[in-house]
């Protein structure tokens, strides 16, 4: 076997960090949130780094569309739809033995949020929705611990780092009224653009986990590498902000009933519900309706059609929907209801659509 002593010689060289600052890396716990192109860049980086432990949620599966930007996946993952933190678990642990990795295939809510950040030492956005991200900051700022974030669309990106009692926090710079903009949907995405986000993001947190925080960037980065823009923006505290002046951390709290996000490039909007499923019930009651895949993750089927949506997807424990092409999240809360909370007759409802509808074992 070759000798791995030498595996970080080359980042310990680089002064800022040396031996000392590869040991703390070491002692170090890191969370992401979002195993999709971002996530995917920062496990990478940060795990070949020597951070003693990286753990990252995401409850979707690899399909061929996210192969040209998320470069812990390949084809045999996609034909097999394997779920990305499973997927990401398996290449990261060949990458580097050394290292604890952990992927959770779920959701990050307000429920669990707080148990699954509870150890980290920092939290890595790797998210496409703004409410995700308000519930990442909210959680961060209540658990006291840096949260990183980054975003990429078309050829642009951004980056800034949000760390209690130091810097203003996300609210402070983006209301939560602001909507959800350009997304990878309508404008797409370059490869490079998520990269460099995601590598901003990693020497940020590489600057905290090494005992480095003076050299953290304090401001928001923008940047558009077509066009060869780059523009930094400070950042301001407000003086009413609910989550870091005035502690109240809504996204804490919840809203009570299903959660409903539109997903960044993928036409598709994600619905969360209550009740769980068993896959081989549904596996056996939707065969009749399409082509039926199962893996030990997850029952897929498919049908043609003209009629919106596309596809509806669901995952299991608690139940969750994905409607692709579905229009709107008000459609997929209809359809939701329909096919899943009242359990009406599915060929009725199905026979006109084209529909993936899919149930995922956690």
């Amino acid at each position: 076997m070759q000798n791995i002593s030498n595996r970080y010689s080359r980042q310990e060289l680089f002064d800022p960090i040396g031996r000392a600052g590869q040991e703390r890396l070491a002692d170090k716990e890191v969370f992401i949130v979002g195993m999709g192109a971002l996530g995917s860049v920062l496990a990478n980086h940060l795990a070949r780094a020597g951070v003693g432990s990286v753990s990252f949620a995401d409850r979707d599966y690899v399909e061929f569309s996210n192969l040209h930007r998320q470069m812990l996946f390949d084809e045999e993952d996609a034909r097999e739809m394997v779920p990305k933190a499973a997927a990401a678990e398996r290449r990261l642990k060949k990458m580097n033995a050394e290292v604890n990795i952990k992927g959770y295939i779920t959701d990050v809510t307000h429920e669990n949020v707080l148990s699954l950040l509870h150890s980290s030492h920092i939290v890595l956005d790797g998210t496409d929705n703004l409410e995700t991200r308000f519930l990442l900051n909210d959680a961060a700022y209540k658990l006291g611990i840096p949260y990183i974030y980054g975003g990429a669309v078309s050829s642009r990106g951004m980056q800034a780092t949000f760390i209690p009692g130091i810097t203003p926090c996300l609210r402070c710079i983006i209301s939560p009224s602001s909507g959800t903009g350009e997304t990878c949907d309508t404008t797409g995405v370059l490869s490079l653009a998520v990269d460099i986000a995601a590598s901003y993001q990693t020497v940020e947190a590489l600057k905290i986990l090494t005992g480095n925080e003076k050299e953290v960037r304090k401001t928001l980065l923008t940047f558009d590498i077509w066009r060869n823009h780059r523009f930094e923006m400070k950042m301001k505290q407000k003086d009413d902000c609910v989550t870091c002046t005035k502690k109240d951390y809504p996204s804490l709290t919840g809203g009570g009933g299903p959660g409903i996000f539109t997903l960044c490039g993928r036409d598709t909007v994600q619905i969360e519900g209550r009740e769980p499923f068993d896959l081989s019930y549904w596996a056996k009651r939707l065969e009749h309706l399409g082509e039926v895949k199962k893996t030990p993750f997850l029952v897929r089927v498919q049908l043609e059609g003209k009629v919106y949506p596309r596809s509806l997807s669901g995952w299991t424990d608690p139940c969750a929907g994905n409607g692709r092409g579905a229009g709107s999240k008000s459609n997929l809360r209809k359809i939701y209801r329909k096919l899943i909370r009242t359990k009406r007759r599915l060929d009725k409802k199905l026979s006109n659509n084209t529909f993936v509808f899919c149930f995922m074992r956690l």
